[in-house]
């Protein structure tokens, strides 16, 4: 994954620019698309079934949290 920040002075159309041409290049964009449109939906079965592991293995992390086997988790903002 390729980090763009914004140089001391830039500005921001130039940044916009550096950073829709790095995208480009990166070809990560062009990678996601691709598989956006290749990869089959899942059945209803699955994501049911993906949902309730999910709750399973969140309501484990929380019991284990409380009686301090896990560490806190800290919260972190992802893009």
């Amino acid at each position: 994954m390729t980090e763009f920040k914004r140089k001391k002075g830039e500005s921001f159309e130039s940044f916009l620019r550096r950073f829709n041409k790095g995208l480009r290049n990166s070809k990560t964009l062009n990678v996601a698309r691709s598989k956006r449109s290749l990869m089959p939906k899942k059945s209803r079965r699955e994501q049911k079934e993906y949902a309730l592991k999910s709750l399973e293995l969140r309501k484990q992390k929380t019991y284990l949290r409380k009686i301090g086997k896990l560490p806190e988790e800290e919260t972190t903002f992802r893009r």
